[in-house]
């Protein structure tokens, strides 16, 4: 089935402004609450958000064949489990539906004041249930800075860096959409010159900046994705702030790797993008330095052009951009990741979410960490008041933004906005 919901001449009779990360080649999903208190499956186009339940009942997806119910629920999930011929078409039919030349819901008022919405009439939900996250550390930029931080420089890299998708799986019941704000986490915390822990807060709350890929179900126990399939079981992408408490981590990691800080919160956007978006913004990635085993070699361009963007913004203070990079950067792809993390028969199911790990490029100015960005805060970042920031501090907020743009056409992610609040008390 083509994809003629990419087509870069179509325009749509709904108002799209020039730098929007929605135009009607986007045609994202997520869930949201609607003026009404009612959560629906959704999409958006420019500024204003599409109810898919109420498309649906009044017919527009006639010829698809989709249950009665599968956009009058609180999750992608079953959506998502339907399989790629059913987001195609869905997508596609949107496209249709809002094109600029189709005037059958554009002439519709009665049926217009039951599907559109402003975004200020909705709340973003969770646009999945996560039931299982893995998150991973594909970035070679990324692994050698903390190597060349914490251990030897001219070692940065461990011995299976190289050959394997380093990753962990992190806890799902702590994933949020943008906007939810986030406790300062606190934890067993080893003193300078000490050997005995503390209970603290942490005082190293940090931001890591990643993308993650949503799958559908994907394989049996036992059964490996191979790598040439990989793509046709990822839904789309969110970016992802997968907050981190440095000092707890410093101390908990050894010997079986992150816990409570990494556990406490993860900040997704609430739109996921579709892979089949995503496809006019194809790139090769990073040629790999040692040759890999067959089972993780791949044909063709895997990674993709998305620009990202990370910003600080204090209480009573305008934001500061303090990083610029980009997706395509990653050492290992997504494929690569899903192919690894299957190949002893580990099921993947609808919803899970992988992320990628943070995301660093090859200047300072690109890293995705305060940790890198200050260097262990040996090198403390200056906001546009004046004052300093080492890590994050308490009534912060972070704001991470993503998007690709080719021949004149944007897709985007929106944006993550997330306020570190002081440690919680009853």
């Amino acid at each position: 089935m083509s994809v003629s919901a990419n087509n870069p001449d179509r325009t749509s009779w709904l108002h799209v402004s020039k730098n929007s990360d929605f135009p009607i080649q986007n045609i994202p999903f997520g869930v949201f609450l609607t003026r009404d208190d009612i959560i629906t499956i959704g999409t958006r186009i420019g500024d204003t958000a599409i109810d898919l339940g109420a498309l649906h009942q009044l017919g527009y997806f006639d010829g698809i064949a989709l249950t009665d119910d599968i956009f009058l629920q609180d999750s992608l999930n079953d959506f998502i489990a339907d399989g790629r011929k059913t987001w195609r078409a869905v997508r596609n039919r949107i496209a249709e539906i809002f094109d600029s030349n189709n005037k059958t819901l554009k002439n519709n008022t009665k049926h217009k004041e039951r599907i559109l919405f402003r975004l200020d009439e909705i709340e973003m939900q969770l646009p999945v249930q996560i039931g299982d996250y893995t998150d991973f550390y594909s970035s070679i930029e990324h692994a050698t800075n903390v190597g060349s931080m914490f251990r030897d420089p001219d070692n940065a890299l461990l011995p299976n860096w190289l050959h394997i998708p380093v990753g962990y799986h992190g806890r799902s019941s702590s994933i949020i959409p943008s906007g939810i704000p986030v406790h300062r986490p606190q934890g067993q915390i080893l003193p300078p010159n000490s050997d005995t822990p503390i209970f603290s807060p942490s005082k190293m709350v940090d931001f890591e900046l990643e993308m993650a890929f949503i799958t559908t179900d994907a394989n049996d126990l036992g059964e490996p994705i191979p790598i040439g399939e990989a793509e046709e079981y990822i839904f789309g992408l969110v970016m992802l702030n997968d907050w981190s408490a440095r000092d707890i981590q410093k101390w908990e990691y050894v010997p079986l790797g992150p816990f409570l800080a990494k556990n406490f919160a993860s900040s997704i956007s609430p739109w996921i993008v579709t892979l089949d978006a995503l496809e006019p913004f194809r790139v090769p990635g990073p040629k790999p330095l040692k040759k890999q085993l067959p089972y993780l070699q791949y044909k063709g361009s895997k990674s993709y052009d998305i620009h990202l963007e990370v910003a600080i913004r204090p209480k009573s203070a305008k934001e500061l951009v303090v990083s610029k990079t980009n997706f395509k950067y990653m050492y290992w792809n997504m494929s690569q990741q899903l192919a690894h993390h299957t190949i002893n028969g580990c099921p993947v199911n609808s919803g899970d979410m992988m992320g990628s790990g943070t995301i660093s490029g090859p200047t300072p100015d690109s890293y995705g960490s305060m940790l890198e960005l200050t260097w262990k805060g040996e090198k403390p970042i200056i906001l546009k008041d004046g004052k300093q920031r080492t890590f994050i501090e308490d009534f912060d907020t972070v704001i991470m933004r993503g998007h690709c743009e080719k021949d004149g056409t944007r897709i985007g992610f929106g944006e993550i906005s997330t306020q570190l609040l002081p440690v919680f008390k009853k």
